[in-house]
């Protein structure tokens, strides 16, 4: 499955519903997982274990962020659970995703649900924190600036082709 992307200030992945992770490696996660810069999302979903002993587990979208620096187009884009601390409210846009499944995961993130804020191009890749989703999908609005490293000449205003969404630490 092609990895998703998505981009906030940083960058963020989507791992998909099969759990696999970059490279096409699985992750080792009990639950199934997978809402913005370069992203891996998963959709969220019920275990055979929920099905079988009657409960209702938990799911959670995966938000792939990359905690160190990269360049891209002179723009570095990362983005650490620090770097959203140190938003206002602890609240920040995830916008640059451009890959199209990482797209509609994000058009799939409904208000209140949770997501993993996983920290990739480090160190210590893994889990770093939990986020909530605070806002619906919105139309991303770096695809129509030129001097953004995201900037996409095809999308159109009144029809775009990306989209973004908020969320919040807690």
């Amino acid at each position: 499955m092609p990895r998703p992307r998505k981009r906030l200030a940083g960058s963020a992945e989507l791992a998909g519903p099969d759990n696999k992770g970059p490279a096409g490696k699985r992750t080792k996660t009990k639950n199934p997982v997978g809402a913005s810069a370069q992203v891996v999302n998963s959709s969220p979903q019920k275990t055979s274990a929920s099905k079988t002993c009657g409960k209702n587990l938990s799911s959670y979208w995966l938000m792939k962020s990359e905690a160190e620096s990269r360049l891209e187009k002179g723009v570095d884009v990362k983005f650490s659970i620090e770097d959203l601390k140190a938003q206002p409210k602890q609240t920040a846009c995830w916008d640059g995703v451009r890959n199209y499944q990482a797209r509609n995961f994000l058009r799939a993130m409904k208000l209140e649900q949770e997501a993993f804020f996983y920290h990739s191009n480090c160190k210590e890749p893994g889990i770093a924190g939990l986020v909530k989703i605070v806002k619906e999908a919105y139309p991303d609005h770096t695809q129509f600036e030129k001097n953004n490293p995201h900037y996409d000449p095809s999308s159109k205003e009144d029809n775009p082709k990306w989209s973004m969404r908020s969320s919040i630490l807690f």
